[in-house]
């Protein structure tokens, strides 16, 4: 299981032309760092990014595709 470090903010990316859609979560700590988390391999870690621009280049070269909305870890306390 990845660490799940403090994390600000989780998206949701979808590679919709696997049936079903498979995801990833992408999570964001204060300090722009990213993590990329399998949640279908026990929340394995499959990419650590030291930027948001370099997370979401990453995932859009593999054709996975945002689901619009953030959840901040704010929103969960």
């Amino acid at each position: 299981m990845a660490n799940l470090y403090s994390w600000n903010f989780m998206e949701v990316w979808v590679d919709p032309m696997q049936s079903p859609p498979y995801l990833l979560m992408l999570l964001g700590d204060g300090s722009g760092n990213c993590q990329i988390i399998d949640p279908a391999e026990r929340y394995k870690l499959v990419k650590l990014c030291q930027s948001y621009d370099q997370a979401q280049l990453w995932l859009l070269e593999d054709e996975y595709e945002p689901l619009e909305g953030r959840l901040s870890e704010a929103e969960l306390s």
